[in-house]
């Protein structure tokens, strides 16, 4: 099977011997990157946000690729947006993990890091390339640490949005993600200091509650409080993934709010972005789990073969230089949904180590030295 991945990278770098510095910068950088590689590498000063993104986000008739915890980094975001997605959502990060951040550029691959200080690990990366369609979304349980946050990262995102609708134990605990669905109190003050104090997009992604009424209710206190658009996903906390998405439930909403509403759930194929559309009235669509098993699924064109999607992702991995640990998570949970971590190639993900041993088991060597040849070279200009 592993002779097979290598075999058959029909997007490994034919023409890499041909490419030269510039030549491979320009390839994936705009000419304002290509200053900051000619500066020098590795992390600049830290520096303060640059000028405003546009001023605000449009919600109609998107493709939105949903947060995802361990895999929405950058690598799959700019995978998504480079097959169709409007709207790149981020994985949720805690406000208390990013207010011990600080802000810095990162000349060595054109980025901006938001990273955790002490450790130094990259909480959130992101870049130019998707200003205009990135969504930080946080984790918080309060107003003013939620505030705090979002006037850190605003300048370098589309949008931000609350996170109230994840089941997980580590959201539940800290009275963030679906906990927040029975505080409607403390929803409004969140949404609403957001609002009063920012000029970025404040969105948010609820769960439906027990009963549709309610749910409905909900959505139109948290229109109230001046969100750009709101995301429903159709299960309710105790539901699986396995469990029908009741997208009856999220028409209820769509019918009675004037502000975009986003679905989200059992978006597989291409198609089903227009079925749930139908369904729901939804003026635009979230893809969560379709988008990461194949992230071709926003293409109208079809969905690329999962063998080429998984070597795309690695480049972007090697390029964005993304944590070895969510790269390997991301490849694994495409893995399980295809074929199964006991074959060859699961078994070789797993004892991976780095990047570089990613990138020999998916015949992407020769893209790897070279990229980091590229970034030697231009430390030692």
């Amino acid at each position: 099977m592993l002779d097979r991945v290598n075999k058959n990278a029909s997007f490994s770098l034919s023409t890499t011997s041909g490419f030269t510095l510039l030549g491979l910068l320009a390839l994936f950088r705009p000419p304002c990157v290509l200053l900051l590689h000619a500066l020098g590498g590795g992390y600049g000063e830290v520096r303060p946000a640059a000028a405003s993104p546009p001023a605000d986000m449009e919600y109609e008739n998107k493709h939105v690729l949903a947060p995802m915890v361990r895999v929405g980094t950058l690598p799959l975001r700019l995978l998504a947006a480079q097959y169709g997605a409007d709207i790149t959502y981020g994985e949720e990060i805690i406000d208390h993990k990013f207010l011990k951040c600080e802000r810095r550029i990162n000349g060595r691959i054109g980025s901006t890091d938001f990273v955790e200080k002490g450790t130094e690990n990259v909480v959130f990366r992101t870049c130019k390339q998707e200003r205009g369609r990135v969504v930080f979304q946080m984790g918080t349980s309060d107003a003013m640490r939620a505030l705090r946050v979002a006037e850190i990262v605003c300048k370098d995102v589309a949008a931000v949005d609350i996170n109230m609708g994840c089941p997980k134990s580590f959201s539940l605990s800290g009275g963030m993600g679906a906990a927040l669905l029975s505080k409607p109190e403390l929803i409004h003050d969140i949404l609403t200091t957001l609002k009063r104090n920012m000029d970025t997009p404040v969105t948010c992604k609820i769960r439906l509650l027990k009963h549709s009424h309610d749910t409905v209710e909900l959505a139109r206190r948290i229109e109230k409080t001046g969100v750009s658009a709101l995301a429903v996903h159709g299960r309710r906390v105790p539901d699986r993934p396995r469990d029908p998405a009741k997208w009856d439930e999220i028409a209820d909403v769509v019918a009675a709010l004037s502000i975009p509403v986003i679905a989200n759930g059992d978006v597989f194929e291409y198609d089903d972005f227009q079925r749930i559309k139908v369904a729901t009235g939804a003026s635009s669509v979230m893809v969560a789990r379709g988008a990461l098993w194949n992230a071709s699924i926003f293409s109208p064109e079809g969905k690329v073969p999962w063998e080429d999607i998984k070597r795309e992702y690695i480049r972007k991995s090697i390029l964005w230089d993304n944590d070895v640990k969510s790269t390997k998570h991301t490849l694994k949970e495409m893995i399980m949904h295809f074929s199964c971590l006991e074959l060859p190639e699961g078994k070789a993900v797993i004892k991976s180590d780095t990047l570089a041993d990613l990138a020999q088991l998916y015949g992407e060597e020769e893209y790897y030295q070279h990229v980091n040849k590229t970034r030697f070279q231009v430390e030692v200009d």
